[in-house]
């Protein structure tokens, strides 16, 4: 491993002060790649994408089974060089799919514009898509996400439903986004130090607490984890 992760005596808050559907964006991936001095610092990506399974792992134990994880907006698909696309690309059809199924929890649900990728990355995705049907755990991961069109997308799939009142409208937009049975996130943690959301599911994270964390992605502990879920504890207990 690139990166050491120790153990420690952690306390959680009860199951009623923390939060269902846990949101992160994985921010840092690079810029930790630089600061520790590796070749390049696409190794981060990779670093990043395989500490996804250690996630998984570390929500599972703490009986949260909804996830939401910012992976590839379709912005950066569009602005990124050929080659760091190939990259993250690779990554996202290999490392991702396998650390899914691995943790053989989760479910797994994309959110976003799958044409935007190559078809080797889409099939690899509808694959692990397909395999983990029924599974207890609900994970959706933003590629190729743009938040705009996914509420547009919504809407659209609700227009032939012409008798719906405007009091059910919020309900039946959110019942019609992509992602696992419950939409609405409760917490968002961002890594990295940037104090700002980047689009990450504006719909459903409306009346979410925002954790920032200084660690970048790769270097984000379980501690960091136990810390996000200890303040989202305290927010709730002193609204």
């Amino acid at each position: 491993m690139l990166h050491l992760r120790g153990r420690y005596h952690r306390e959680l808050p009860p199951a009623a002060a923390r939060p269902r559907h846990v949101g992160l964006i994985m921010d840092g991936n690079r810029r930790w790649a630089r600061m520790a001095g590796m070749a390049s610092p696409s190794i981060g990506h990779r670093v990043g994408a395989e500490h996804l399974g250690d996630l998984l792992g570390w929500l599972q134990a703490r009986d949260i089974d909804h996830a939401s994880v910012y992976v590839l907006s379709a912005n950066n698909i569009r602005k990124r060089t050929g080659e760091e696309l190939d990259y993250l690309f690779t990554l996202i059809e290999t490392v991702v799919p396998q650390k899914v199924r691995a943790s053989g929890h989760w479910q797994l649900h994309i959110a976003g514009d799958l044409d935007l990728l190559p078809v080797a990355s889409r099939a690899a995705l509808d694959a692990a898509v397909a395999e983990t049907v029924h599974r207890p755990g609900h994970l959706t991961l933003a590629i190729g996400y743009d938040p705009q069109q996914e509420i547009v997308d919504a809407v659209r799939r609700l227009l032939p439903c012409g008798n719906l009142s405007a009091d059910d409208l919020p309900d039946a937009i959110t019942a019609a986004l992509p992602g696992g049975p419950i939409k609405d996130i409760d917490l968002v943690i961002r890594t990295s130090g940037e104090r700002r959301i980047s689009g990450f599911f504006p719909w459903q994270s409306g009346r979410a607490e925002i954790h920032f964390s200084d660690k970048m992605w790769p270097a984000f502990t379980e501690h960091d984890l136990d810390l996000a879920l200890a303040d989202y504890a305290r927010r709730k207990e002193d609204p």
